[in-house]
């Protein structure tokens, strides 16, 4: 297959980790600290009661949906407001969400095939997430990293795409878009002119009407295997 790849962009979660176990641990180290810091709040808003309303808050605010910083501090405060609590814990308590959040455990090959990727290639972190890769340990890997929050709009919107291919100086169809989901990473960058590359780990079958993905791995592994064997160095 003549493919010329320059550059990669690559989505985060469920791509080099999974977010579910993320999800589940954010929950619980924030009912914890709500017991010990707010009891008021953590009796009104138990963890079930919380993800209700943080999902309420989420379809309040549509024209957030690219910031999940912003939708999470809010929900901070309407749980404080409805509880009685001093809205000064709003900080304190993203600071123990984000740590959380960015307490992630890799898939068994993705840490590895992305050193691989990254030895070859200059990488740029694209995601609707908020996670920090700094934080997580593994910025040295990348060119840069460009959230959907300081962009100002989501994939699959090209705006995005484009803006990681800018800052990369190499053109859309010389850039390799890696992630998990069928339309907002591979559909979405190909539709901004990219090639996509599809991770799929779940065994999902493809199902995007008009779109065939460029490349398609089980594994990050997958990829970093037919990059070596059909992209000159």
């Amino acid at each position: 297959m003549n493919m010329p790849i320059a550059a990669i962009t690559l989505d985060l979660d469920d791509t080099l980790w999974p977010f579910a176990p993320i999800a589940s641990h954010i929950d619980q180290v924030l009912d914890r600290w709500l017991r010990t810091h707010s009891p008021a709040t953590a009796e009104r808003f138990p963890i079930p009661a919380m993800q209700q309303l943080r999902e309420r808050t989420w379809q309040a605010h549509p024209e957030l949906a690219h910031d999940l910083s912003a939708l999470r501090r809010i929900t901070l405060e309407a749980a404080f407001q409805a509880s009685g609590a001093p809205l000064e814990l709003v900080q304190p308590a993203y600071e123990a969400f984000y740590a959380a959040r960015n307490t992630v455990t890799f898939y068994d090959d993705a840490l590895d095939a992305l050193q691989r990727i990254a030895a070859r290639f200059p990488i740029a972190a694209l995601t609707n997430g908020n996670a920090d890769l700094a934080a997580i340990g593994i910025d040295h890997l990348f060119a840069f990293q460009l959230g959907a929050r300081e962009h100002g709009a989501a994939k699959p919107a090209p705006s995005i795409f484009h803006a990681a291919c800018a800052q990369l100086g190499v053109p859309p169809p010389q850039v390799l878009h890696v992630g998990d989901h069928i339309e907002l990473d591979v559909a979405g960058a190909q539709r901004a002119g990219l090639r996509g590359c599809w991770i799929n780990r779940i065994g999902a079958q493809w199902n995007h009407p008009a779109l065939q993905p460029d490349l398609h791995f089980d594994t990050l592994t997958g990829l970093a295997d037919w990059l070596d064997a059909h992209v000159a160095a």
